[in-house]
C-alpha cells in the first residue's frame, strides 16, 4: 500500500471561503467562518483523509494590505504557509474576479513559492454565469500557469470532491504524519478560544472584533467527563468592555451559549464554559497575545 501526505495552502484575499472550504474538506467545523473579513489569524492545519492520502490543509489568514502590527503578522503567516506547503490552492471569488488584492497576490506568487504546484479553484461559482466563469479562467491562467483550475462552492460542496481527488494524487508518497482519526493539529484550548472568537465577530459590529483577542486561560477535565474551560476575552478600550459585556450582560451570555453549544458539538461532550472581559491597551503590541494566536510577535516589525 503507497500511502501519500502533504501540506495544502489555502491563500487568498479575506473572505474568499478558505475557511468554509476547510471546514468542508474536513467534515468539522474546526475553522471560524464568518462574513467579517481577517477572521482567521492562525495557520490552522485541518487533517482530511482521502483513500491512502492525507491531505494536511494549512487555513491561512487572508492576505491584504497590511496596517497595523496584527495585520503584518498575519500576511507574513499567510505567505510563510504558502512557502512551507506541497501544494497551494489559490482561492478567487468568482463574482468579484480579479480585484486588486487578486492581482497581487498573482504577482507575488513565483517569488514566494517557486517550483511548488498550484492550483486555481474559483469559489462561489453559484453567483455568476458560465460565461462569465470561463472568462475569469482564462483570464487568470493567462498570468499564472496554474497546474488545474477548479469551479467550486465551498460553502454547498460543488467541485469539492474533484479538488480533494486531485489533491490526493498530487500530494507527495510518503508516511502519514497525524493519526487518522485526528482532524486538527491546533491544541484544543486554542480551538476553543477561535470558536468564542467567532461567536464575538459574528454578534459584533464595525472595527472592534479587531480591536480583541480571546485566550483560554484553564481547561479543567472534570470526573464525570465534562470540561470547564475559563476564557479571558481582551480589549483595548473600557468603553469596549461594555459593548462585549452588553446591557445586563446579555452579548456575553449570548456568546458564551452559542460558543458552549459549537464546543459541545466539537468535543462531544458536557462543556461548562466561563468568559470574562479584561481591559488590556496595548495587547496588540504584546508578544505573548500573539504567541496565544500562532503567529510571529517579530513578523509585526517588518
Amino acid at each position: 500500500m503507497t500511502t501519500r501526505a502533504g501540506f495544502i495552502a489555502l491563500i487568498g484575499e479575506p473572505n474568499a471561503g478558505k475557511s468554509t472550504l476547510l471546514n468542508r474538506m474536513v467534515g468539522a467545523k474546526v475553522a471560524a467562518v464568518t462574513h467579517k473579513v481577517q477572521t482567521t489569524r492562525a495557520r490552522l492545519r485541518g487533517v482530511a483523509m482521502e483513500g491512502e492520502a492525507q491531505l494536511i490543509f494549512v487555513d491561512t489568514p487572508g492576505l491584504f494590505q497590511p496596517r497595523r502590527r496584527l495585520d503584518r503578522a498575519m500576511v507574513a503567516a499567510a505567505w510563510g504557509g504558502a512557502a512551507d506547503a506541497d501544494v497551494i490552492v489559490l482561492l478567487v471569488e468568482a463574482h468579484r474576479g480579479i480585484t486588486q488584492g487578486v492581482a497581487a497576490i498573482l504577482e507575488q506568487l513565483p517569488e514566494v513559492a517557486p517550483g511548488r504546484t498550484v492550483a486555481l479553484a474559483i469559489n462561489k461559482i453559484d453567483r455568476v454565469r458560465p460565461e462569465t466563469l470561463l472568462k475569469l479562467a482564462e483570464a487568470l491562467n493567462a498570468r499564472v500557469d496554474f497546474a488545474r483550475t477548479f469551479m467550486i462552492s465551498a460553502e454547498k460542496g460543488r467541485g469539492v470532491e474533484d479538488l480533494r481527488r486531485w489533491l490526493a494524487e498530487t500530494v507527495p508518497e510518503g508516511p502519514w504524519l497525524y493519526p487518522e482519526d485526528q482532524i486538527a493539529d491546533l491544541p484544543l484550548r486554542m480551538i476553543a478560544a477561535e470558536i468564542t472568537r467567532e461567536k464575538l465577530t459574528l454578534r459584533l459590529h464595525q472595527e472592534l472584533p479587531y480591536q480583541l483577542t480571546v485566550e483560554t486561560e484553564t481547561w479543567e477535565e472534570r470526573p464525570d467527563g465534562s470540561a470547564r474551560i475559563e476564557q479571558v476575552i481582551y480589549v483595548a478600550r473600557a468603553g469596549h468592555k461594555g459593548i462585549v459585556l452588553g446591557q445586563k450582560g446579555e452579548t456575553i451570555k449570548a456568546v458564551s451559549k452559542a460558543a458552549r453549544e459549537d464546543l459541545e458539538a466539537f468535543l462531544g461532550r458536557r462543556v461548562h464554559l466561563f468568559c470574562q472581559v479584561r481591559v488590556r491597551p496595548d495587547w496588540q503590541d504584546e508578544a505573548e497575545r500573539y504567541a496565544e494566536m500562532g503567529l510571529d510577535f517579530r513578523e509585526g516589525d517588518s
